[in-house]
Protein backbone atom coordinates (compact mmCIF):
# COMPACT_ATOMS: atom_id res chain seq x y z
CA UNK A 1 0.00 0.00 0.00
CA UNK A 2 1.33 3.46 -0.77
CA UNK A 3 0.62 6.82 0.84
CA UNK A 4 -2.15 7.55 -1.66
CA UNK A 5 -4.13 4.47 -0.66
CA UNK A 6 -4.56 5.33 3.03
CA UNK A 7 -8.16 5.07 4.15
CA UNK A 8 -8.33 8.23 6.24
CA UNK A 9 -11.68 7.21 7.76
CA UNK A 10 -10.13 4.04 9.15
CA UNK A 11 -7.14 5.98 10.45
CA UNK A 12 -9.37 8.54 12.18
CA UNK A 13 -11.42 5.72 13.70
CA UNK A 14 -8.26 4.06 15.05
CA UNK A 15 -7.13 7.36 16.53
CA UNK A 16 -10.52 7.99 18.15
CA UNK A 17 -10.37 4.57 19.78
CA UNK A 18 -6.75 5.11 20.86
CA UNK A 19 -7.41 8.47 22.50
CA UNK A 20 -10.72 7.31 23.97
CA UNK A 21 -8.96 4.40 25.65
CA UNK A 22 -6.15 6.67 26.86
CA UNK A 23 -8.79 8.98 28.38
CA UNK A 24 -10.48 6.02 30.09
CA UNK A 25 -13.82 6.83 28.46
CA UNK A 26 -16.24 4.15 27.26
CA UNK A 27 -17.91 4.28 23.87
CA UNK A 28 -21.22 5.04 25.62
CA UNK A 29 -19.69 7.91 27.60
CA UNK A 30 -18.08 9.39 24.50
CA UNK A 31 -21.35 9.12 22.59
CA UNK A 32 -23.32 10.85 25.35
CA UNK A 33 -20.82 13.70 25.68
CA UNK A 34 -20.59 14.23 21.91
CA UNK A 35 -24.35 13.97 21.39
CA UNK A 36 -24.39 10.93 19.11
CA UNK A 37 -25.64 7.39 19.62
CA UNK A 38 -23.56 4.65 21.16
CA UNK A 39 -24.17 2.73 17.93
CA UNK A 40 -22.56 5.58 15.96
CA UNK A 41 -19.35 5.36 18.00
CA UNK A 42 -19.36 1.56 17.98
CA UNK A 43 -19.87 1.39 14.23
CA UNK A 44 -17.16 3.94 13.50
CA UNK A 45 -14.63 2.23 15.75
CA UNK A 46 -15.39 -1.22 14.34
CA UNK A 47 -12.98 -2.64 11.76
CA UNK A 48 -15.94 -3.72 9.64
CA UNK A 49 -18.27 -0.82 10.33
CA UNK A 50 -19.13 1.85 7.83
CA UNK A 51 -17.35 5.00 8.84
CA UNK A 52 -18.86 8.42 8.40
CA UNK A 53 -18.38 11.50 10.48
CA UNK A 54 -18.73 15.21 9.97
CA UNK A 55 -16.11 17.81 10.76
CA UNK A 56 -18.42 19.06 13.51
CA UNK A 57 -18.56 15.59 15.10
CA UNK A 58 -14.79 15.17 14.87
CA UNK A 59 -14.36 18.56 16.53
CA UNK A 60 -16.67 17.54 19.40
CA UNK A 61 -14.89 14.19 19.79
CA UNK A 62 -11.53 15.94 20.00
CA UNK A 63 -12.88 18.34 22.64
CA UNK A 64 -14.30 15.51 24.74
CA UNK A 65 -11.07 13.52 24.45
CA UNK A 66 -9.06 16.66 25.21
CA UNK A 67 -6.82 16.25 22.14
CA UNK A 68 -5.90 18.60 19.34
CA UNK A 69 -8.26 17.82 16.43
CA UNK A 70 -5.22 17.26 14.21
CA UNK A 71 -4.29 14.25 16.35
CA UNK A 72 -7.33 12.43 14.93
CA UNK A 73 -5.75 12.65 11.46
CA UNK A 74 -2.28 11.41 12.42
CA UNK A 75 -0.83 8.55 10.44
CA UNK A 76 2.43 6.65 10.55
CA UNK A 77 3.37 7.39 6.97
CA UNK A 78 6.30 4.95 7.13
CA UNK A 79 3.74 2.14 7.35
CA UNK A 80 2.27 3.11 4.00
CA UNK A 81 5.16 4.23 1.84
CA UNK A 82 6.62 1.62 -0.48
CA UNK A 83 10.26 0.90 0.25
Amino acid sequence: MNKYEINIYEQIAENIKKYRNEAGITQAELAEKVGVSHEFIRRNESKRGIKSFSVDTLWKIALVLNVDPGKLFEIDIDEFVEK
